[in-house]
């Protein structure tokens, strides 16, 4: 498996991109619930309001066209909300600002902004909040982090007709310790995580190793795969909230055979994303 870009090299003629967290994963839930939503309740001593802060991060960051968000775009969301409706917030805004310009959004982006800015108290409380997100994360039991039914086999099934890439922007530490627990690597060929930029840009370096666009498939659970499919012009194949194993048996059984044949686009693709949009209310 190539380590990052450079090394990377086109096998087969078909590419089939998979996202991990809430598609090939069964963690986004459990994160969210248990990391990233208490993490910004404790991080900001918002407990007054625990119950419907919490179950608001859920519908932005789960249930609704915003899944899937970057961790720190759907944090200046709901921060915004709190501020608004619940309790002010210092220095909000130059937060919010960074979210929403910042080119990177990783930890190490956050460091960087930090250090020009040393002053501000948001952009701290959100590099404290994603450290103990992260933290968090990886004190989950491993029961509590397994793949949905059926993606080991579909992964298999894949590999034997085109590359694999993880096109992911979860913790990639956290991608690689997921996989390879539950023999999942084995079925790719190189892991693009937070730290290898945007889903989009990850697509578009891996198009310019020699792929049609026609011959390359992103399989994804949120918004950000759908537009990162489309803005490079390949296909989006959808894994439904709550249809995950039905999502993932219909890939083996006609998404990929549908990519290799040359009939994806078109009326099936069409079906496919319009089940996507009407699954998250889109």
């Amino acid at each position: 498996m190539a380590k990052n870009m450079t090394e990377y090299e086109k096998q087969k003629d078909f590419l089939v991109c998979v996202d991990s967290d809430g598609c090939a994963m069964d963690t986004m839930d459990v994160k969210h619930s248990k990391a990233f939503g208490p993490c910004m309740v404790a991080e900001w001593g918002l407990e007054t309001w625990q119950d419907q802060i919490l179950a608001r991060w859920n519908e932005i960051n789960l249930y609704t066209m915003t899944r899937g968000i970057n961790r720190f775009r759907g944090l200046a969301m709901a921060l915004q909300e709190i501020h608004g409706k619940y309790t002010e917030l210092e220095d909000l805004d130059t937060l919010v600002q960074w979210a929403a310009e910042s080119p990177e959004l990783s930890n190490d982006a956050l460091r960087r902004a930090i250090c020009r800015n040393p002053e501000s108290i948001a952009l701290k409380k959100a590099l404290s909040w994603s450290l103990a997100v992260n933290a968090a994360i990886n004190g989950l039991p491993e029961s509590e982090k397994r793949p949905f039914r059926g993606v080991q086999e579909a992964l298999a099934y894949a590999h034997q007709h085109a590359d694999v890439a993880i096109v992911s922007s979860a913790n990639p530490d956290a991608v690689l310790d997921e996989w390879k627990l539950y023999g999942l690597l084995e079925h790719t060929d190189i892991v693009l995580a937070q730290d290898a930029g945007s889903k989009a840009f990850c697509i578009g370096e891996l198009l310019k190793k020699g792929y049609a666009p026609d011959h390359v498939l992103m399989c994804g659970d949120a918004p950000g795969d759908y537009d990162a499919a489309r803005k490079n012009g390949v296909f989006f194949y959808p894994i439904l909230v709550r249809r995950e194993a039905e999502s993932w048996a219909e890939f083996a059984s006609q998404g990929l055979g549908r990519l290799t044949d040359g009939s994806y686009g078109g009326e099936y693709q069409e079906e496919k994303a319009g089940q996507f949009l009407r699954n998250l209310g889109g």
